[in-house]
């Protein structure tokens, strides 16, 4: 299980990145939520999450991530059941069953998902590289993230159904599927949006009716939040107004400002050096998964490394954008900055992986 590991082959820049956004963004969501008890807490939360995720990340490292082979159909069916008991009990939060409550701690099998896809079409695609000019072979990597999709579909959570389909693309474009098929799905895809947009949830229609027709005077909801962050952002200037002193986030008229507006707070308190730092190191672990992924020894490697690159940007390109209003409504965090235990847990694990990675490819 543990063959192969040592120190010596650790990508230690790629740690040291992801250790210091977590540590920024610890320092982020503390600015955000001073003041406010019922909030509070989710400093010490989330940095309990941080050192529960450094143990994951080096279990995950040390482990050969062959051997997540053996454990693919049991991660699969456990996925399943999670997101199947989600969709039969699980409490509303803010119109959706997403999240199982334990006393104050939420937990989104969701975000699990996300890393269970990944290792479930690194391993389906290497076994089945010979059929890759077959469209059974298309449909066949499908399935594993259909048969997940639609249950997170059911929660509702289209954003997160979308950051699946976009791992699958993705690993299928790195697979080797001709691009002509990609740009084929992409545009079949476009053109499901447009004419399933009747049939999307009334909240799901109004984000994007928001979207394209703001009311400047919403005094709450969706659009008033983006408003808010959208004046965060334009008043913090170059360096800021300074960390603790954002009036747009300690005066409150920003809301979730510590999970999907945390890219807000930042502009606002550090201004555009701020942001400019955020973009930097995020780029910087982007870049080093993909480093690892052109170096790995084998399909396997080269796609859970590019997956969880791809993890990292799409959802932090995202959350950028919501933050800007250039996209929707999404609700999907800044990777490793933003509050919550499940999303920060998977991407350490998603980082684990990626070590695992470089570590077998520098022994080879």
């Amino acid at each position: 299980m543990f063959r192969g590991f040592s120190w010596r082959f650790f990508d230690f820049s790629l740690l040291g990145a992801v250790i210091i956004a977590i540590i920024f963004g610890v320092m982020m969501i503390r600015s955000a939520v001073a003041g406010n008890e019922e909030i509070a807490p989710s400093v010490n939360r989330q940095i309990i999450y941080a050192s529960i995720g450094l143990a994951v990340l080096f279990f995950a490292a040390a482990m050969d991530y062959h051997y997540w082979d053996a454990l693919r159909l049991p991660m699969y069916l456990a996925t399943m059941f999670l997101l199947i008991l989600l969709f039969m009990s699980a409490r509303a939060v803010f119109g959706a069953a997403r999240w199982f409550q334990i006393g104050q701690i939420f937990i989104q099998p969701t975000e699990l998902t996300k890393i269970v896809v990944i290792l479930l079409l690194a391993r389906y695609f290497e076994r089945t590289q010979d059929r890759r000019h077959d469209l059974r072979w298309v449909f066949g990597s499908f399935f594993w993230v259909g048969t997940l999709a639609i249950w997170i579909l059911l929660q509702p959570n289209l954003s997160n159904v979308i950051v699946l389909i976009v791992l699958w693309m993705t690993l299928l474009w790195l697979s080797g599927l001709d691009w002509k098929y990609l740009v084929a799905f992409a545009l079949g895809g476009m053109i499901l949006a447009v004419v399933s947009f009747p049939f999307l949830r009334p909240y799901q229609q109004q984000r994007v009716l928001n979207f394209l027709f703001p009311d400047p005077n919403a005094r709450h909801g969706a659009v008033y939040n983006v408003l808010q962050a959208l004046i965060a952002i334009g008043s913090g200037g170059l360096t800021g107004k300074g960390y603790g002193q954002g009036t747009q986030v300690q005066l409150r008229f920003l809301k979730v400002r510590h999970t999907d507006f945390v890219f807000s707070t930042v502009a606002e308190e550090f201004g555009l050096v701020g942001v400019l730092f955020i973009l930097g190191l995020l780029s910087f672990i982007v870049f080093r998964c993909l480093h690892i992924a052109r170096h790995a020894p084998d399909l396997m490697g080269k796609l859970i490394a590019s997956g969880v690159a791809t993890l990292i940007f799409f959802q932090g390109a995202v959350n950028i954008g919501v933050n800007l209003n250039v996209i929707p409504v999404a609700g999907l965090p800044l990777p490793f900055i933003s509050y919550g235990g499940s999303g920060l847990l998977s991407l350490m694990l998603g980082i684990g992986l990626v070590e695992s990675v470089a570590i077998r490819s520098r022994r080879e």
